[in-house]
């Protein structure tokens, strides 16, 4: 139950954005980094999904400014063959498919195109917000577009942060204005009053960053002894931070995790196109389900007007299902859209 939050509302920022990834723990995710997508020669920063062949991401922002965010789409039943919860096609490809798309193809254009191509149907339900920040008119920014394959109407793709002073929330449900679920509505308030006392105090970038990890780790996770698992998941949407939580069956998952990843670094190292070592599932369609569940990751991009981009990103458990605090959690990457990456 992922939760992406956007603002304009900083004066120094054209646009601020803040994710938590919600994910089973154990799944195999890379860290943010820059990687080149050899069929377009796009250099992307992103994290990556290790578990599908795909290689796909939750969020990623390419070195000319190109955004994309991921939400999943929460089915009401597992036996809905029209709406898979996991499709042929991996939900990660899709913000791939805007990052890599070529450098001449305008947002509208790749709007009509994946709103008419059978392929995204293929995909498990999602919401994907996508834009360019190169392309900021005075005192704005281009709108970015939401699209989503659970949607009666498709061609009404809602366009959100063309205006100054505004926020928005997504989670894995359509995108509406004014939300419907609870930890939209708060996330939306609670980062609104963040940036606001940040602009009173004028707080610097690393304390406004502080300020909005306090939004992510909001938790209002309504919880009781007796709940099984299904019970957790269906109060997903009340809480912005998720706590882990599992079965005795995930729990010992996480505690054999544990014991075979004793003396292994914390993450696979990643260099740029490198598949590593990690086994691919026999069919792409397998889900993950395994160990626990709740926010695996937290990411805030922060991109103010002349381009400078921050790329936070907190990972709260290491690879072998071990909680990490925010010294060991914690990546920064800096760089200007436009200029080189490394």
């Amino acid at each position: 139950m992922c939760i992406a939050l956007l603002s304009t509302a900083h004066p120094r920022y054209a646009l601020i954005a803040l994710d938590n990834r919600d994910e089973y723990i154990l799944r195999p995710t890379s860290r943010p980094h820059w990687w080149t997508h050899k069929p377009s020669g796009a250099r992307i920063l992103s994290p990556r999904d290790l578990h599908r062949r795909e290689r796909g991401t939750w969020m990623g922002i390419t070195s000319t400014g190109r955004l994309a965010i991921l939400t999943n789409y929460r089915e009401s039943s597992q036996d809905d063959p029209d709406h898979a919860i996991c499709g042929v096609r991996s939900r990660g490809a899709l913000p791939t498919a805007w990052l890599t798309a070529p450098a001449e193809e305008k947002l509208d254009h790749f709007v009509g195109r994946m709103v008419d191509d059978p392929a995204t149907k293929a995909a498990g339900g999602f919401s994907l917000i996508c834009g360019d920040l190169n392309d900021k008119p005075e005192n704005a920014i281009e709108p970015l577009a939401i699209i989503t394959n659970r949607c009666d109407e498709l061609a009404g793709v809602p366009r959100i942060a063309g205006d100054r002073g505004t926020t928005y929330g997504l989670s894995n449900t359509i995108y509406i204005e004014p939300p419907a679920w609870p930890k939209i509505k708060k996330g939306k308030q609670l980062l609104e009053v963040a940036i606001q006392d940040a602009i009173e105090k004028d707080l610097n970038e690393g304390e406004l960053i502080d300020q909005l990890f306090t939004v992510l780790n909001d938790d209002t996770m309504p919880l009781r002894p007796d709940m099984s698992m299904q019970d957790h998941m269906d109060v997903l949407r009340y809480s912005i931070f998720v706590p882990a939580f599992s079965d005795a069956e995930g729990w010992k998952d996480m505690a054999d995790a544990v014991e075979k990843g004793r003396g292994k670094t914390a993450f696979d190292a990643i260099e740029d196109e490198s598949d590593s070592g990690t086994q691919l599932p026999a069919d792409p369609r397998v889900n993950f389900m395994k160990g626990a569940y709740g926010t695996q990751r937290q990411t805030i991009i922060l991109i103010d007007w002349e381009g400078n981009v921050t790329y936070k990103e907190r990972a709260l458990w290491d690879a072998h299902g071990n909680r990490l605090d925010k010294d060991q959690g914690d990546m920064v990457i800096k760089y200007k859209i436009g200029e080189s990456s490394q």
